[in-house]
């Protein structure tokens, strides 16, 4: 499987001794349509937050489409119920012809209108993720399905910021990065800072913010964001019924649950969207090296 929507261009042109590859201008997301990717550690709670934020965009009135970046498939299923079938599989059954699709083979309604989409990815050591980020793009491109979507969440991989998981970065307008408030996550961020800002030499992507999820603490966050520059833009707490929401297959919102903290958690996430639409700049940090984290971060 080949890569035909991108062109390499020189070394060190984004990111110092790599070979990158450009977007292919037709493939831009329209003008308009705010720009969201969701990064951060491995197994943090990107899915979960994306989801709930979604959901939080939609509740403010804007429409909303989630692109699941993952060949696991699973950031939208609390909000559709169910594992919906991946850009990949669909294009599979028509040899990759995509004039034969249509929109609801691919794309399905979830939670109060919101629309998903997981993107899905090649078998392991087969193919780019980027080629699967370009095609699904391409896809909603020529379907007129970008034109009517007032938010884009791309919810990515793990922490892997190099080649074709990166690809999200060249439509974002902004990077949310999600972490915890340990050595570990706040590790994993400073990698996808230095991803973010090789990027933003050549495409309009920046950093949003740090979203704090599953800490009661923000002492470490605090403390690296104030020697980088980041802010947080969202404090989510160990709360249990977030986990139940996972169980249950549902949003944040969609619990049978007026207890004072998961009213605080949605209050939240409401929050949060607002900011995206109102109150964000993008933010001139700059990563620290390994070692500078390492003697950064802990307790004396």
């Amino acid at each position: 499987m080949t890569a035909t929507l991108t062109t390499p261009t020189t070394r060190g042109e984004d990111g110092e001794g790599s070979l990158q590859v450009h977007q292919d201008a037709a493939m831009a997301i329209e003008e308009g349509a705010l720009v969201i990717a969701v990064y951060g550690k491995g197994g943090i709670g990107k899915s979960t937050t994306s989801s709930n934020l979604s959901a939080a965009f939609s509740k403010l009135g804007k429409r909303v489409l989630q692109i699941g970046c993952d060949p696991k498939h699973d950031s939208t299923f609390t909000l559709t119920k169910k594992m919906v079938p991946t850009v990949i599989d669909i294009l599979e059954t028509v040899d990759f012809h995509t004039e034969e699709l249509r929109p609801e083979d691919f794309v399905f309604e979830g939670y109060n209108g919101v629309m998903c989409v997981e993107s899905g990815g090649p078998p392991a050591g087969t193919g780019c993720g980027g080629y699967v980020t370009g095609q699904t793009v391409k896809l909603l491109k020529e379907h007129h399905l970008l034109e009517d979507t007032d938010v884009v969440i791309f919810d990515v991989l793990g922490d892997v910021v190099c080649g074709g998981f990166a690809a999200p970065l060249q439509h974002a307008h902004y990077c949310l990065i999600v972490t915890a408030n340990d050595f570990d996550s706040i590790f994993a961020m400073n990698r996808i800072m230095q991803a973010i800002n090789a990027k933003a030499k050549n495409y309009k992507v920046r950093l949003g913010g740090v979203i704090a999820n599953r800490s009661e603490d923000t002492d470490q966050i605090d403390k690296f964001n104030e020697r980088t520059g980041l802010r947080t833009m969202a404090h989510f707490k160990t709360v249990d019924a977030i986990r139940r929401s996972r169980l249950k297959k549902c949003t944040i919102f969609e619990m049978d649950d007026d207890s004072p903290e998961v009213v605080a958690v949605q209050q939240e996430y409401l929050s949060l969207a607002q900011k995206m639409l109102t109150d964000v700049e993008p933010l001139p940090a700059e990563p620290l090296k390994d070692r500078d984290i390492f003697d950064l971060l802990g307790f004396d």
